[in-house]
């Protein structure tokens, strides 16, 4: 079996359903490396040994996480996310999620998808490795032309 790093969140009024979630999953969890943001991430460590705790989502955990995942050191992410509350990190959420979107990071944000996740054949499959595209032609779309590049410089 391949140690995952796996990366749990959860919004306040759905922390609890997370640590349910995660009780129900112990077993299953235990053996992996967990990453989560802010109070998510003491709640589960009283159930998982290796939990690394962030910062909270608002206070930059978001962002924390989302720097993980284009280090490409987060391999699914578990994310119950409040769809009834105006969060006032809105736009840190969606950055989350265009990150692992980006880089191809599986992600649940409800319970039966992340039921579906952590019961999947690919999740103890130590040789799967997502695809990830290649963003190469795109770092180097100026490299062929010199003048597009210096438009781009600040006089």
């Amino acid at each position: 079996m391949k140690i995952r790093n796996i990366a749990l969140v959860a919004h306040d009024a759905r922390k609890k359903d997370l640590v349910e979630w995660v009780e129900h999953n112990r077993a299953m969890l235990e053996p992996h490396h967990i990453f989560a943001t802010g109070t998510t991430g003491s709640m589960v460590a009283r159930i998982l040994p290796d939990v690394t705790a962030l910062k909270s989502g608002p206070l930059g955990g978001d962002q924390q996480l989302g720097a993980l995942i284009a280090e490409e050191k987060i391999d699914f992410m578990i994310f119950f996310w409040d769809p009834m509350t105006s969060q006032p990190h809105d736009v840190d959420v969606k950055a989350l999620l265009r990150m692992t979107v980006l880089y191809n990071v599986p992600t649940a944000c409800n319970r039966a998808t992340a039921d579906y996740l952590i019961t999947s054949s690919l999740y103890e499959d130590p040789d799967y490795k997502p695809f990830r595209k290649d963003y190469s032609l795109y770092l180097q779309r100026f490299s062929d032309n010199d003048n597009a590049q210096d438009n781009l410089k600040i006089p």
